[in-house]
């Protein structure tokens, strides 16, 4: 059992569409409306159908003003990290501190081989997020003497100026499934963001066992590494299956994986305004309550 006690946060994983491009901008601006923390999109630099996720958020940022934006998650082969730093730390600047970082090693090799990037292993693919990391996190330290310094086996950065920083200490969440990607996370990162529909049954603890070991053995305390996970489902009158009911089953069902799974960030992948606005009315403010009533 695992409640590693930070407050619960509640989100949106918007597809960035590009047939209708007003789309997904609405319903980030309906996410902040019904009281949602958080708005996430899809990036897949490859995918012709889809916009541009980072100037997506900027576009989306300049339409909010309260809820916070995140690439869930960042295609790293194809951002080279100290320019993606930069436009994290300037979108953050220009969002009054809203922007955070979500990142992943890659996957759909061949769409990312086509657009220019580089095929890698598994593991040639953490030591590149890594390596990735450590260059964000050199740039966003603007106060420190000398620049950035990392000569990295896939990365290599050799005395870029630092800078800016962020408006906030912007957490870095990684997007893990296998052990090295997880413990990788316990060590450097700031939260782990799987999809609960690419889990088997026992893999969140699996995972958190990782995670807390790694950070452990960090020096860190596993509290460093805040838990959050993509959600999806369906709102019906009666239960069918986990996530499938009505919104007092998902509060429910929320509330024990916070609790016995320590998951205090919610992300409901969807595009529809209605199960948006009933994830947050009645799902987000009920699985708070459970939560508190047992903590």
């Amino acid at each position: 059992m695992s409640d590693y006690g930070h407050d619960l946060i509640f989100g949106s994983f918007l597809t960035p569409g590009s047939a209708d491009a007003t789309q997904p901008v609405r319903l980030a601006m309906l996410s902040e409306q019904v009281g949602l923390d958080l708005v996430t999109f899809q990036d897949h630099p490859y995918q012709p159908a889809y916009l541009d996720t980072w100037t997506l958020m900027s576009f989306v940022a300049a339409r909010t003003s309260r809820v916070r934006l995140a690439a869930n998650v960042t295609n790293l082969p194809l951002r080279p990290p100290a320019v993606l730093a930069r436009s994290i730390a300037s979108l953050d600047l220009l969002s009054g501190g809203r922007t955070e970082l979500g990142l992943g090693a890659g996957g759909f090799w061949d769409a990312i081989e086509s657009m220019g990037g580089r095929r890698l292993s598994p593991g040639q693919a953490v030591r590149a997020l890594e390596e990735a990391i450590e260059i964000v996190r050199q740039v966003w330290d603007a106060g420190a003497r000398g620049g950035v310094r990392v000569d990295g086996e896939f990365h290599r950065v050799i005395g870029a100026k630092r800078g800016p920083a962020p408006a906030h200490d912007v957490p870095v969440w990684i997007g893990a499934y296998k052990p090295r990607m997880q413990a990788l996370t316990g060590r450097l990162a700031d939260g782990w963001l799987p999809s609960l529909p690419y889990l088997q049954p026992g893999d969140l603890a699996k995972g958190n066992a990782v995670i807390d070991e790694a950070a452990t053995a960090a020096g860190r305390s596993p509290t460093d590494v805040r838990r959050l996970l993509n959600i999806s489902g369906r709102f019906t009158a009666t239960g069918s299956g986990p996530l499938q009911g009505p919104a007092e089953q998902w509060a429910e069902e929320l509330a024990d994986l916070a609790l016995t799974e320590g998951v205090s960030a919610f992300i409901l992948a969807s595009d529809d305004p209605d199960d948006l606005r009933r994830f947050a009315t009645e799902v987000a403010p009920a699985t708070r309550e459970l939560v508190a009533a047992e903590r």
